[in-house]
């Protein structure tokens, strides 16, 4: 008879236990749809920080621009744009492809570097993916 009482109080605190787990827990559907990882659209004009170096006729132009997740690959390359010496331009084309494979989606500082043969104090124009971007000086 005694075994049996234990058994039964056994039981009644194992179904209370599990009750309290059930609805202590919070579920899915508890989540609030404005806290869900949700995919943001891209900002109007990416902020990109650059410094131009110019020495014995090279410019070497590095930087920095914020990507989403730190498995993107930042790739830079310099031109020269325009035909008179007026109007020339350095013109940085900065790729930065949408990363499609499984990352951390955490915005990463991504640093950038590269050089071109040119006259001195030409103007800078920064392009990522095709997209003209604000520039601010390291």
């Amino acid at each position: 008879m005694r075994h049996t009482r234990l058994w039964i109080v056994a039981s009644i605190l194992a179904i209370l236990i599990v009750a309290d787990f059930i609805f202590s827990v919070p579920h899915t559907k508890d989540i609030p749809v404005e806290n869900a990882a949700l995919p943001t659209a891209p900002t109007s004009q990416p902020v990109v920080s650059v410094q131009d170096v110019y020495r014995r006729g090279v410019h070497t132009i590095s930087g920095s621009i914020t990507v989403a997740t730190p498995c993107t690959e930042v790739s830079a390359a310099a031109s020269l744009t325009g035909t008179a010496s007026t109007t020339q331009t350095i013109l940085v084309a900065i790729t930065a492809p949408e990363d499609t494979g499984i990352c951390l989606q955490q915005k990463t500082i991504v640093p950038f570097s590269t050089t071109l043969s040119a006259p001195a104090q030409l103007p800078l124009v920064v392009t990522v993916n095709g997209e003209t971007a604000s520039t601010t000086s390291l």
